[in-house]
């Protein structure tokens, strides 16, 4: 069974192992703010999710991420469908996403769970594709 939660500080090490695409400042930003969901199986952590607002308005998921060996088995569903919750309550009617144009599994994923493509913007000197985001209007 899953286990999401809000992590704590003493979470903070697996995060910066596992969430290695920013640095350690932001991590203890994230945690500070409350922007990391982690998802627990028989108490070891196995997935995360990190996001923040969009203009400061608008929750957009940053990262989602599930360990090997616990991918598809309803691990990053249970990450977003938390956050989606959490995010409704707070008020939100948008949610947004993004992955890089050539990210097929990613793009299908959000896709399953609700998210619509609205466009793409390239990034010069930052990706070499790309970015190509996603909206879900929650009712």
């Amino acid at each position: 069974m899953v286990e999401i939660a809000k992590p704590g500080q003493s979470d903070k090490e697996w995060l910066l192992r596992e969430d290695h695409h920013v640095g350690e400042a932001w991590i203890s930003r994230c945690i500070d703010l409350g922007e990391y969901l982690i998802a627990r199986e028989h108490g070891k952590i196995v997935g995360f999710l990190r996001f923040s607002r969009f203009w400061g308005r608008i929750p957009y998921m940053e990262m989602i991420r599930v360990l090997d060996g616990h991918r598809r088995s309803g691990v990053g569903t249970a990450l977003f469908l938390a956050w989606e919750t959490e995010m409704r309550e707070s008020g939100a009617r948008l949610l947004m996403t993004s992955s890089e144009c050539d990210e097929s599994r990613p793009q299908d994923w959000h896709r399953r769970n609700g998210f619509s493509e609205t466009g793409s913007i390239e990034l010069p000197g930052i990706q070499t594709v790309p970015e190509v985001f996603f909206l879900k209007k929650l009712d």
